[in-house]
């Protein structure tokens, strides 16, 4: 199993180089060479799977031979041995063919547990077979950097710097993210939004003297093995609900793209979805793409759903990739205009392609508290605000003869101020972070200066 670019210039290389690389040399994302195919009797056959079986299954055909199958059997358990649910990710229904799907039960309670916890058990062997010592720089919205601390913190051969928007995560992200102890993982308040962090990224990627000199690696979206660990739970769920026999759809509310770009290559791979369903709040992008194709950036607006507050979707390139025919020129042409102009408009005709996959819907601040409210009302579930978002696009697009599964992101506990203001109810965090309020803080705030940024990683690996 081989890795191409989305710009097509960079080295093609196999799933262990393609992971430990992340962005592409050429500022491109990896993505497998072709897609590996299972059958209906092969996803038949994960009916009444543990979850680390199926993801065994699933994943197994993308990382070709950069483990042993008992290395990588190995690297799944130990992934998800900490997840608070035998099920990991288990389903809740909400109403007639409309399910929630939980993948908030892992260490930080949230949807990136399960990818990050994944990649530092293959980061751990890999490194560990190199006798390799890498520095990974991350940008965060909120929850892949708590996730990727937790996943790598403690860990000899690996240095962890993570950069979020100074002001713009809830209190419960900040803190995971600024009281693990341990030595090798930093966390960075960058003044500014997401999207400064990710360009700051970006920026320290494509200087390439920086790069290699502290040999930079990316657990961000931006890297493959990220957005194949999240494929697992479309087949888990919608075998759960009768696939192969039956089509399922499935809404995502996403920011960046990644989550429901998972869900496109599980349905390559073979898993019949009918629909995938785009759920953004009013930074709302990849909504007015899809609905105008006309992707144009415009400031960031603070919400209560702190994670989806983006305006560039960096996996959204991955989805253009394949709609221009997996032509890399095109996709350079169309990120130059992004980056000249901040957007670019797509032609009718690759819309339409776009289209063919994924709708979308949008929710405003004031939905989504009434959504929350009214899910705890008649439902008696809490939902955060960005699984709150989803299930109130999923409640307006579904079709009631077809299942439809909304992903629940995160647990209610990670936005307590407006899961209270909509419910008077204050979500508890579970036993085990009980005493996140209680524990010491270590934060730096920097600039959003790329060259105060390489100063500090310099400084501190």
């Amino acid at each position: 199993m081989m890795y191409v670019s989305t710009r097509g210039t960079a080295p093609v290389l196999p799933f262990q180089d393609a992971m430990r690389t992340g962005l592409a040399r050429d500022g491109g994302l990896y993505v497998p060479q072709s897609i590996p195919q299972m059958s209906h009797a092969d996803i038949a056959a994960l009916a009444g799977l543990s979850y680390e079986e199926i993801a065994f299954r699933v994943m197994r055909p993308f990382v070709g031979d950069t483990f042993t199958d008992a290395e990588f059997g190995d690297i799944i358990t130990k992934a998800y041995a900490n997840f608070g649910h035998s099920a990991r990710a288990p389903l809740v229904q909400l109403d007639n063919n409309h399910f929630l799907l939980e993948l908030f039960h892992g260490p930080t309670l949230a949807f990136k547990d399960f990818a990050m916890q994944l990649i530092g058990q293959l980061f751990q062997v890999v490194l560990t077979r190199l006798g390799e010592r890498i520095t990974i720089v991350t940008a965060t919205s909120g929850d892949t950097g708590s996730a990727a601390m937790e996943a790598f913190r403690g860990l000899d051969a690996v240095d962890v710097f993570v950069m979020f928007p100074h002001g713009r995560v809830s209190e419960v992200q900040r803190r995971q993210m600024t009281t693990p102890s341990e030595s090798n993982v930093h966390a960075l308040a960058v003044d500014g939004h997401f999207d400064d962090c990710q360009a700051r990224l970006k920026d320290m990627f494509n200087d390439f003297e920086f790069r290699d000199g502290v040999k930079l690696a990316g657990v961000n979206s931006i890297n493959w093995a990220r957005v194949l660990a999240q494929v697992v739970y479309y087949f888990s769920s919608a075998v759960q609900l009768g696939a192969p026999q039956r089509k399922v759809s499935f809404t995502v509310p996403t920011g960046n793209f990644g989550d429901i770009f998972a869900g496109y290559i599980a349905k390559q791979m073979g898993l019949p979805i009918d629909r995938l369903v785009v759920a953004t709040n009013q930074n709302d992008i990849l909504h007015r793409c899809l609905t105008t194709g006309a992707y144009q950036t415009g400031d960031v607006s603070p919400s209560i759903s702190p994670s989806m507050d983006i305006q560039v979707s960096s996996n959204f390139e991955r989805a253009l990739f394949d709609a221009y025919d997996r032509d890399g020129a095109s996709v350079v042409q169309l990120m130059e205009h992004l980056k000249t102009q901040g957007g670019f408009d797509l032609s009718q005709g690759i819309l339409d392609r776009l289209r063919d996959h994924f709708d979308s819907g949008r929710v405003s601040e004031d939905e989504t508290l009434a959504e929350i409210t009214a899910s705890f009302a008649s439902r008696a579930e809490l939902l955060c605000p960005h699984s709150a978002i989803g299930v109130r696009v999923a409640d307006q697009q579904r079709d009631v003869n077809t299942p439809m599964i909304t992903l629940a992101t995160a647990h209610p506990a990670k936005f307590p101020d407006a899961v209270e203001r909509a419910t008077g109810v204050r979500p508890p965090l579970p036993a085990r972070m009980a005493d996140l309020y209680d524990r010491d803080e270590r934060v730096t705030r920097v600039a959003n200066d790329l060259e105060a940024l390489k100063a500090i990683v310099k400084e501190r690996i």
